[in-house]
């Protein structure tokens, strides 16, 4: 006789309920855990990046400079007709000849007078500063610039660039071979950033960089005519105005003016304490040549220069070059101008046009993605007898 008794139910495995987690989260929570990660995960990475703002700041320059090489040869390659490789290879020459000019203003020609303003710019600073604590005003105008300026990390770097000109050579060495390297080969680091991107945004966010490049090359050309008419009138008008080193001081000035508004104020302060060491009316008067100086770039050659690159209002300007400079230091502050018309443009592209949906134009480019993705619509291509609408693929 076969005992039964022991063999399993056919329904018995089913009818048994299985063990439940009773603290496990429910499909909300769990939600909102992912939610949580992601924050938490963003904001380690945006304390690393700002740990590494150094490295980042050089290898934006690095970029910024390949942008130059590259719009350099487009004009070679426009104007004189010539291929993309020698092209390129002239302009990485022409870069580098004016590099060597401007290092040969400075070494060589302008030298007596570098030498001059560099030794006696610490006393001329203490002069300046005991001429404004002559009035009450100016008194506690200069108290409040030397409290803002003493604990930034601005006037850090400056003091360390002050004692260690090795590093400033040697970060200008970095920017310049990494500009190099970018301008031989963009589209292998372009393609490469492309596709650490989750591949259902890489084409707004190779819109995105492509427009970004654009308004770069523009503003660049802006910056260029801007820094040439700065230094001309205020080189003019200090000589008119007899003011010692004329010449070293406007083209000192027309470079500051690669940091809007920020620049040309502090390449003032060399030019005020010269003057100063020529009489009060030398001040006087460079006073007015600034002021009126800045009257001409600020009411016509600037609108009219910046009208077709980016209108960013000048007050957001000003304060975001020195959050900028706050964070990043000197060299954050020397590319500050350049850096927040990079975040303007991403700033319109991914968030105005790609998140909110407004009509703002992509800079046309040939993609870097494929054959499966158009040269500027940033979609992918698909048979002429599809009848699928675009909206629902």
């Amino acid at each position: 006789m076969t005992d039964t008794s022991r063999e399993p139910h056919p329904e018995s495995a089913e009818d048994t309920p299985r063990h439940r987690a009773r603290m496990a989260p429910d499909e909300a929570d769990q939600r909102f855990l992912r939610r949580v990660v992601l924050l938490v995960l963003l904001a380690a990475l945006v304390a690393a990046l700002i740990r590494a703002g150094d490295l980042l700041i050089l290898a934006f320059g690095s970029i910024l400079g390949a942008i130059v090489i590259h719009a350099v040869a487009e004009l070679y390659r426009t104007h004189f007709r010539l291929p993309t490789k020698p092209a390129l290879v002239t302009s990485m020459a022409t870069v580098l000849g004016v590099i060597g000019f401007l290092g040969w203003l400075f070494g060589v020609q302008f030298r007596t007078q570098v030498n001059q303003l560099v030794t006696a710019l610490p006393a001329l600073l203490d002069q300046l500063a005991a001429w404004a604590r002559t009035s009450p005003v100016g008194a506690k105008l200069a108290d409040a610039v030397e409290a803002a300026f003493a604990g930034s990390r601005v006037a850090q770097d400056a003091g360390g660039l002050v004692q260690g000109a090795g590093e400033l050579v040697l970060n200008a060495i970095i920017v310049l071979i990494g500009a190099l390297f970018f301008a031989a080969d963009p589209k292998v680091y372009e393609r490469g950033f492309l596709y650490l991107m989750p591949r259902r945004y890489r084409p707004a966010i190779e819109d995105a960089l492509f427009d970004a490049g654009s308004i770069l090359k523009l503003w660049l050309r802006a910056e260029l005519i801007l820094m040439t008419s700065m230094g001309v009138l205020v080189g003019v008008g200090l000589w008119l105005a007899g003011v010692p080193s004329a010449a070293a001081l406007g083209l000192l000035t027309g470079l500051s003016e690669f940091i809007p508004y920020v620049g040309p104020i502090a390449a003032m302060v060399p030019a005020l304490g010269l003057a100063a060491t020529a009489g009060t009316s030398q001040v006087l008067w460079t006073l007015a040549v600034f002021a009126i100086v800045r009257l001409i770039q600020t009411n016509f050659v600037t609108p009219f220069v910046t009208a077709r690159v980016v209108a960013i209002p000048p007050a957001m300007t000003v304060f975001a070059i020195i959050g900028i400079g706050y964070v990043f230091g000197i060299f954050g502050l020397f590319f500050s101008g350049a850096l927040l018309t990079v975040i303007y443009s991403l700033t319109r592209s991914l968030y105005l046009r790609e998140v909110l949906g407004e009509d703002i134009p992509r800079a046309r480019h040939r993609t870097l993605l494929g054959p499966d993705h158009d040269i500027a619509g940033g979609e992918p291509e698909r048979p002429a007898d599809d009848p699928t609408p675009r909206d629902s693929r």
